[in-house]
């Protein structure tokens, strides 16, 4: 651990910032991006204003919330009406592509060098865009996978298909980019029928996502093969010149990728960290002349390199 866990801001000019991630991306023998919330939303995966309001306005009428993530947590009447909601809003953050091309940019920069991604995001986004599988840990689940609610075993389960039923069955129309409308002059039903709610197939208990919220979080086989395989890579790489690249991550989990990256880079002298982060790119004192704090928009950042 460090000594202080006190941080330093960056008082460097923007630009040289950016320069020097260039420099560290051209020269890494290996990167390693750690991927947090602020990058969704740096790509258009917004949970407020229009966005919200276009999928959700029947829902915040009758149930007075105003985002997305508000109504993730909402008690609602049915486990039908559960179902509408949730459909919609695993199909518009998991199964449409983000509305900015951030992910691809990234691709761009790395695809030709040896990464490896770890993110506590779980929109899938990456695999989305052609980054390798085997070179992603998403740690904290994907809103495309089931899991049994109690549960009673540690299986995850595909849901696509089914997510597409509920939409259907609540009148919208998906086409081929994945994107639910309403024909003109219809309105959404919000509730899916009853036969469609998904059930465990062991305990016939309701599915829920598996999204780390609680001990009940499956990790399943796939799980645990990728964080063997991120462990893997940091192990056979641990001395040569590595950039640790942060991008949009907070400090609700700070723990999974934002310390390690810091002690990874302690370690090795030869490492870099790199943070791009609006209004929370910082470093401990222990690694400033190791680091690259760049404070503002991912994608604007992304732009310029």
């Amino acid at each position: 651990m460090f000594s202080k866990m006190s941080t330093l801001k960056s008082t460097e000019d923007y630009l040289e910032q950016i320069n020097k991630l260039k420099e560290a991306l051209q020269t890494a023998d290996a990167v390693v991006i750690g991927a947090g919330a602020g990058l969704s939303t740096s790509a258009g995966f917004v949970y407020t204003g229009e966005r919200f309001r276009k999928y959700f306005s029947d829902f915040e009428e009758k149930y007075r919330f105003h985002d997305m993530y508000s109504g993730a947590f909402c008690q609602y009447d049915t486990l039908e009406e559960h179902w509408a909601y949730w459909s919609r809003f695993i199909m518009v953050n998991r199964y449409m592509d983000a509305p900015k091309p951030v992910y691809e940019e990234i691709l761009e920069l790395v695809k030709d060098k040896d990464y490896f991604v770890i993110t506590t995001n779980v929109d899938h986004c990456f695999q989305k865009v052609g980054f390798d599988k085997e070179r992603l840990f998403y740690t904290q689940g994907d809103y495309g996978l089931f899991q049994c609610s109690e549960p009673c075993h540690q299986s995850t389960y595909d849901n696509e298909d089914t997510i597409r039923k509920m939409l259907e069955a609540q009148g919208y129309v998906i086409d081929e980019s994945s994107n639910p409308t309403v024909p003109g002059g219809t309105v959404p039903k919000t509730a899916v029928p009853t036969e469609l709610i998904p059930r465990c197939p062991h305990c016939g208990k309701p599915m829920t996502m598996n999204l780390r919220s609680d001990d009940r979080f499956v990790q399943d086989e796939g799980w645990y093969r990728a964080a063997s395989c991120y462990e893997d890579f940091l192990r056979t790489r641990g001395e040569s010149r590595m950039l640790f690249w942060e991008l949009g991550v907070g400090y609700n989990t700070p723990g999974i990728i934002k310390y390690p990256f810091w002690q990874l880079t302690a370690a090795n002298p030869k490492a870099t960290y790199a943070c791009i982060n609006y209004g929370e790119a910082i470093c401990p004192k222990e690694i400033k002349n190791q680091s690259i704090c760049i404070h503002g928009d991912i994608g604007e950042v992304l732009d310029r390199l």
